[in-house]
């Protein structure tokens, strides 16, 4: 149930019980003023009979004696020498009988009280009408209140959706006015994404100064270690110089991912064609099928570096044969290794993590760098684990990219 449906409903229970119980008070109260009323009178008529009775005067004018209609329990009460008062129907109507001992046997009076009956109903009715409205009226104002707290929480929630999406510039106190507690929240928010987004420009441009730093002498390096005479030491270094330009050239590449700068460079791409070429640009045993080779509009170099990082993961982290299937805008990349680790799973491809030992030893950008260029076309790229066994990461071009559209 959505916080909105729960305080209405809320507020639409306690405003039931609350006018059912002032309902109930009210009524209670009018019929105990009617009976009073109607008991006072009887008893006042009872008085003035008996002061009748006692002068002689005729019974049959303002009491009766012996009244063959009176209620059993009183007559036995006035039997027994005391003076009481019953409310009791007789033939159509409904009276307040009051009776009381004389000396030829029980002197008797009665009250109409069809009258008072009508009245209580006809305040039963308005009762029912005022809670109907004072229950409507507290359930329409608690609906438009708990709707405008619960609209101003889901801007809040979409927005932070977005500031976990990756848009850490939103801010959610443009959008969520007021001065309660929901501002509050939206403040808090607000402060986070602020710092959040200042770490990571200070992560990026810490790891592109470092990148752009490390590039002049590496260069150096290189060309020094070309330049020195053949031998098992310099192959070892010269392999070493080229895994530290290849890793250089890596977070150069992660730097400018992360300022979002990069614009895809989309033209018509036959699926087949570029992935064997791919392939073979690895140099890698892959097996490759294809199930539908179609052409699609997406950027080449991208779609280049993103297979051949999954290829060189799925050699490097799990284990031979390593297949590779085209169907359509969808491309998969399987190896028969250890799998993912479900950290990876959960959280995506984290930089300087390979989250697994049994998966090998590396720096973990090539995962960042494929999931960085497929985030500039527009695809998607899931990573999951075979029940079979074995890593899947499978790429998703966008619909809007396929048949050439």
């Amino acid at each position: 149930m959505t916080l909105r449906r729960q305080i209405a409903t809320a507020v639409a229970a306690i405003s039931v019980l609350v006018a059912v119980a002032v309902g109930l008070l009210v009524h209670r109260a009018m019929i105990r003023q009617h009976v009073d009323q109607a008991r006072t009178a009887s008893l006042t008529a009872l008085d003035s009979a008996t002061a009748a009775y006692s002068r002689g005067e005729d019974p049959a004018g303002p009491g009766l004696v012996n009244d063959p209609a009176l209620p059993g329990r009183l007559h036995a009460l006035a039997a027994g020498g005391h003076r009481g008062s019953l409310l009791a129907a007789a033939g159509p109507g409904e009276w307040m009988w009051a009776a009381g001992p004389v000396r030829d046997g029980v002197l008797s009076v009665r009250v109409d009280f069809t009258q008072d009956r009508r009245a209580i109903a006809d305040l039963d009715r308005i009762i029912l009408l005022t809670v109907v409205a004072a229950v409507f009226t507290t359930v329409l104002a608690g609906v438009l209140v708990a709707d405008r707290i619960s609209r101003r929480l889901r801007t809040a929630a979409t927005a932070a959706r977005g500031i976990a999406a990756g848009g850490t510039d939103t801010r959610i106190g443009e959008l969520v006015d007021g001065r309660d507690e929901v501002a509050d929240l939206a403040a808090a928010v607000d402060l986070m994404s602020r710092t959040l987004h200042r770490r990571l420009e200070d992560e990026q441009r810490f790891t592109a100064d470092v990148a752009h730093e490390l590039r002049t002498p590496l260069t150096g390096l290189v060309t020094a270690a070309e330049l020195l005479p053949p031998g098992r030491p310099t192959e070892l270094v010269r392999n070493r110089v080229q895994a530290l330009r290849a890793l250089v050239e890596d977070l150069l590449e992660v730097s400018r991912l992360d300022a979002d700068v990069e614009a895809p460079d989309l033209s018509a791409v036959p699926l087949e064609r570029a992935v064997r070429r791919t392939v073979a640009l690895t140099g890698l045993d892959v097996t490759v099928e294809v199930a539908d080779g179609r052409e699609v509009r997406t950027d080449l170099r991208r779609l280049d570096r993103i297979l051949g990082n999954l290829i060189l993961n799925a050699h490097r982290h799990g284990a031979a044969p390593v297949l590779l299937r085209v169907d359509g805008p969808r491309i998969t990349v399987r190896d028969h290794g250890p799998g993912y680790p479900e950290d990876l799973l959960e959280h995506g491809p984290q930089r300087f993590r390979t989250n697994a030992p049994e998966r090998g030893r590396g720096h973990g950008l090539g995962l960042t760098i494929a999931t960085g260029h497929t985030r500039v076309i527009g695809a998607t790229l899931t990573f999951a684990n075979h029940p079979a066994g074995g890593a899947v990461a499978t790429l998703t071009l966008p619909p809007d990219v396929r048949d050439g559209v």
